[in-house]
């Protein structure tokens, strides 16, 4: 299973919030911003700032979906 953050690009979108403005409120790095742009770990910890500093659960901004490797077997 990959991780997914297409969820938290919607909710910015909605939210008419930049990057920037998330990296601002949650306090989080560039290099996390980048990280998670490419669907990669990042600890929980950052992703409780994030919950926090846009209001919303966890699975509002991330999902888990199957390998492409899973998918064809």
């Amino acid at each position: 299973m990959a991780v997914s953050y297409k969820k938290l690009w919607k909710l910015l979108i909605d939210k008419d919030m930049k990057k920037k403005d998330l990296r601002e409120a949650a306090n989080i790095s560039p290099s996390l911003i980048a990280k998670m742009g490419r669907n990669e770990n990042v600890t929980t910890e950052v992703l409780s700032r994030i919950c926090t500093a846009l209001k919303c659960d966890i699975g509002d901004i991330m999902e888990m979906v199957p390998d492409e490797m899973e998918d064809s077997h």
